[in-house]
């Protein structure tokens, strides 16, 4: 009795809990701190310390205590136990197998509360892995979970995308309002975006208002594109920040692993690379990494030179294609379309000198220039005509943004002598969503002229339908990629019924672009559109080519596609 005497004595003071146990593990003692710690006075007598562990960690448990039955040494292990507290708490076990007087092994197990500890190592572990901010994975799990994403997709021979977002408009809101305001902001971003994502996409803060996104066997560009609309439709909604309305969008840009990199420095670069590309592109889009076009140059530095040169010697000039009253086929009027003639190399396709203006600055003055030129040439195209006419002229992310744009837009108007509703500015939608204040207030100024606003290529980009709410909008412009397959096909022509009815009960206009046969062009009209655009009823030409048409008929004829 003394020796177990001397036992107990020890045992109270080796540990918060101290069991002495047999090999199996049911407890034979147990000190009196334990009853305190554990099970709120509850004998031990009996129990299973396999019956205290937590669900989660008895398996582990249970390896150890074996471990420990057959080792010489100890073993250490730290699992949750249940208390009397609502939480279970953590405890540091040290295992110890004996042989008792009657020379069968016994364990003593002596328990330390570490629950304090544990709370202090999660927190330092989660500030070095997570955004105090969102509370989502930082820019170092993002990096861990990446290689836990290449590693299993060599294994397995599968593959994941890596999408990088960027916050368009957030700058100038978080100076505007100030860091607290932005900070909320974030935080509501964050949860929205985590939102819009599947369980199984990791989504992290990388940066300021920056965020990334693996979204595992995500392989294919139609995929990408999927999933990112979702993300830009649900980051168009208005924002709720104190007494704050806010509107902001985002520009995603997108790489396939291993298609465009097979480590996590390609993977990063080549998304940012082509988030850089829809921010260029009028933001509120995604955009792909493509290795062909990605990587190689834009232009080269004679290409821009001889831009400079185009300018001063009048290489650029701007052809008219007519838009017809869908029933009657009589021109109404004609969009401005400019083109460069290289002396050199003849004709510059426009997808290659318009972002390259948009680059360098040069839109602002090549659009002003075909600003008023038009304007002045759509005089002359109603004197021949003998009717009042409209010209519709496209406005780029820059010039549109360009503080002069009002004045420039002015002058053209005063010069030419045109009422303001024969003038129609094209826009495209991510215009709109990429500052929706800027674009409200302008906008609004703008109408206060008369001047009418379309929406190009609609339902090609990802703004939320509310826009068509909250700007002044007149018209709609259906994209050629709806009407191309018309009227075989039954998803092409959902849309466009869709699209009209929509217009229809706002009170907008509707112009279809692309149109290349009669069939297009008669279902078209039976569904209510009201304008045509395209080759079946005219291309686009130079000034004199359509003066002369104008004069002998105001009716177009069937037309014969021509490139000019």
């Amino acid at each position: 009795m003394a020796n177990q005497g001397q036992l107990s004595s020890l045992m109270e003071g080796a540990g918060d809990v101290v069991f002495q146990m047999n090999r199996t593990g049911h407890i034979l003692y147990a000190s009196k701190r334990s009853a305190k710690a554990v099970t709120h006075n509850v004998p031990f007598e009996g129990k299973n310390i396999a019956e205290l562990v937590a669900a989660a960690d008895a398996s582990s448990f249970a390896l150890a205590l074996s471990e420990a039955v057959t080792s010489t040494s100890s073993v250490q292990i730290v699992v949750r136990m249940h208390t009397p507290h609502p939480a279970a708490k953590w405890f540091d076990w040290q295992l110890t197998a004996y042989i008792n007087d009657s020379g069968e092994p016994e364990l003593l197990a002596i328990g330390r509360d570490v629950s304090k500890q544990r709370v202090i190592e999660e927190r330092l572990g989660r500030t070095i892995t997570h955004d105090s901010l969102t509370g989502l994975p930082n820019r170092v799990l993002l990096s861990d979970r990446i290689q836990m994403a290449i590693a299993y997709a060599r294994r397995t021979g599968s593959g994941f995308s890596l999408i990088t977002l960027d916050l368009d408009g957030f700058k100038k809101i978080n100076d505007a309002l100030g860091h607290a305001i932005g900070d909320a902001l974030l935080q509501v971003t964050g949860q929205r975006l985590r939102d819009a994502l599947r369980d199984a996409d990791t989504l992290a803060r990388v940066s300021g208002d920056e965020f990334a996104a693996i979204l595992p066997g995500v392989i294919d560009e139609a995929e990408i594109q999927m999933i990112t609309h979702r993300l830009i439709a649900t980051m168009q909604l208005p924002f709720h920040v104190e007494e704050h309305t806010l509107y902001i969008s985002t520009s995603i840009g997108g790489a396939i692993y291993p298609e465009h990199g097979d480590s996590e420095v390609r993977l990063l670069a080549h998304a940012d690379t082509a988030m850089c590309r829809a921010k260029e592109m009028g933001k509120a889009r995604c955009v792909v990494y493509n290795v062909q076009k990605f990587t190689q140059p834009e232009h080269d530095v004679s290409m821009e030179a001889a831009m400079f040169d185009g300018v001063r010697n009048g290489e650029f000039l701007l052809h008219y294609q007519p838009i017809v009253d869908a029933r009657t086929r009589e021109v109404v009027g004609f969009e401005a379309l400019m083109r460069w003639m290289h002396p050199q190399f003849g004709a510059i396709p426009p997808m290659q000198f318009i972002p390259m203006a948009e680059g360098n600055g040069l839109i602002n003055l090549l659009g002003a220039w075909a600003l008023k030129a038009a304007c002045m040439q759509l005089k002359r195209f109603e004197q021949a005509a003998g009717k009042k006419l409209y010209v519709s002229v496209n406005v780029s992310p820059r010039q549109f943004r360009n503080d002069q744009f009002l004045r420039v837009m002015d002058d053209a108007i005063e010069l030419s002598g045109l009422n303001g509703d024969q003038l129609l500015l094209e826009i495209t939608e991510g215009i709109l969503m990429s500052d929706p204040e800027y674009a409200e207030v302008l906008l609004t100024s703008i109408a206060t002229r008369n001047v009418r606003i379309a929406i190009d290529d609609f339902g090609t980009g990802y703004s939320s339908l509310a826009y068509l709410k909250r700007f002044p909008i007149h018209a709609l412009k259906i994209d050629r990629a709806f009407i191309k397959d018309l009227p075989a096909s039954v998803k092409d022509a959902a849309i466009c019924n869709v699209v009209l009815s929509l217009a229809r009960h706002l009170h907008l206009s509707t112009i279809a672009e692309g149109v290349e046969s009669e069939a297009q062009l008669g279902f078209l009209a039976t569904q209510g559109c009201a304008l045509i655009q395209g080759f079946h009823t005219g291309g686009p030409l130079l000034p004199e080519q359509l003066i002369g048409l104008l004069k002998s008929s105001l009716v177009m004829p069937s037309y014969s596609p021509v490139v000019h």
